[in-house]
């Protein structure tokens, strides 16, 4: 474990503080329990993926890490069992031998969990949240902690998407947009530069920080995420078939696994059909394009005469005020989100139709920017300028590289814990069960897509 320097504690107190670390390790927990209670004990316990582990097996790491991070290393407690560490260690065995390992049983691993929990809250309530050391200065290790186990809750709903059988999980349709039709394709972000990243955020995690300047020529923008019903002019016009489109591993990709569509559409009398957490239903046309890989919205992009955007890109579009010159949190400003503005924290299980949530759109008005699908951008995951491991190295800086590509912007599975102007995401190209999607951008002299 590393320190960094304390981040400049916003202006909160220790109360407010305290408050704001309970309300979202409670609504972590609250997600947690309706995604491993909504199924049986076989269902958790199986590996509905070679990708995905067992859901039992993200229950149990969730109520591990916040022992060895929140009783262990704030309260300096010894540890509760020693024993079961390696097993629900996420680099000693990878997703695929999970099943394999003498795991707790669902039972087991509730109580574990509970457990941590119910010390984890007393630990919260005695701990100076100000003027402390690193790890908790501002509540970082309390927040942290929340963001982990939604980052866990989001790869269980990946789980759910995964398996077969009916549906387990409901929530209502997502708003639509009243003024779609009239929304321009896309918007133009002026060059110059703007503030990237951030110095101030107080539960940011390492990959996010320093803030630094960043020099962005101009470019254009689509409006809103890629729709499915323009996706599939792209597969109509043999977009899996040409090899022009694609990057050589990407159409190795293709023709090994001899993929067609995105990850759960398929061809039906005529119809292109997708599977939505256990339900068959038409593909949407007007709602952004789900469950790509890179090399597809890559594809894609070079197919329309465009390309992707680059992350800068993207956090300019997303935080920049060309009026005040400063870059905001989130698109529509400083305060934090809510259902009127982002589609956010499962509140609904699919994206909402392209150029919906005008309250969220950004300065210039681009809209959907945060929530409803992650964002393949074109940029490698690399340490910004200064960049420091806290508190741990493997959050974040043995993924750099050009391995992994970054995504931006949060899904509809994201909670707004884990979710704000400056959150990097990363992947591998070739993932699709993930919550993907992507916007496409060009330069300024390059002529509009067909």
């Amino acid at each position: 474990m590393t320190e960094s320097p304390a981040t400049p504690t916003p202006d909160l107190d220790t109360e407010t503080l305290r408050q704001r670390a309970l309300a979202a390790l409670l609504t972590a927990r609250e997600r947690t329990t309706l995604l491993t209670d909504s199924v049986d004990d076989c269902e958790l316990t199986a590996q509905h993926s070679p990708l995905m582990s067992p859901l039992v097996w993200d229950l149990a790491h969730i109520g591990n890490q916040e022992e060895l991070w929140l009783l262990r290393g704030v309260a300096g407690r010894e540890a509760m069992r020693p024993e079961i560490d390696g097993l629900y260690d996420a680099f000693e065995h990878p997703r695929a031998s999970r099943p394999s390992l003498p795991l707790l049983p669902p039972a087991e691993a509730r109580s574990y969990a509970a457990e941590v929990r119910g010390r984890a809250l007393d630990i919260l309530e005695s701990t100076a949240l100000i003027g402390d050391r690193p790890l908790v200065e501002a509540g970082f290790a309390f927040g942290m902690i929340a963001q982990h186990e939604q980052q866990h809750d989001e790869t269980m709903l990946i789980t759910h998407q995964l398996r077969s059988g009916p549906a387990v999980l409901t929530a209502p349709e997502p708003p639509r947009p009243t003024d779609a039709a009239s929304l321009p394709a896309e918007v133009m972000i002026p060059g110059g530069p703007f503030t990237m990243g951030t110095s101030t955020e107080p539960w940011a995690l390492d990959n996010e920080r320093p803030a630094h300047v960043r020099e962005v020529p101009g470019f254009f923008i689509d409006t809103a995420p890629v729709t499915c019903g323009a996706y599939e002019r792209f597969i109509e016009d043999g977009g899996y078939t040409d090899q022009r489109w694609w990057a050589p591993e990407g159409w190795a990709m293709v023709r090994e696994h001899r993929l067609t569509a995105p990850l759960f559409w398929h061809r039906d009398a005529g119809q292109w059909l997708r599977r939505r957490f256990g339900v068959t239903e038409p593909v949407p046309a007007d709602e952004p394009v789900l469950h790509v890989s890179w090399y597809e919205a890559d594809a894609y992009a070079r197919w329309s005469g465009r390309r992707l955007p680059t992350e800068a890109e993207w956090e300019k579009a997303a935080r920049h005020d060309p009026d005040s010159g400063r870059s905001r949190r989130y698109p529509w400003g400083d305060e934090d989100p809510s259902p009127e503005r982002a589609n956010l924290g499962q509140r609904h299980l699919r994206p909402a139709p392209a150029g919906a949530y005008a309250a969220g759109r950004s300065p210039l008005g681009v809209r959907q920017l945060i929530g409803d699908v992650w964002e393949w951008t074109s940029s490698d995951f690399l340490p910004y300028p200064g960049f420091s491991a806290f508190p741990y190295r493997e959050y974040s800086e043995v993924f750099f590289g050009p391995a992994h590509k970054v995504l931006r912007g949060g899904s509809f599975a994201v909670d707004t814990v884990a979710c704000r102007g400056t959150f990097r995401n990363w992947d591998l190209p070739v993932r699709r069960q993930i919550f993907s999607g992507f916007r496409t951008a060009r330069d300024l002299h390059t002529a509009r897509d067909l």
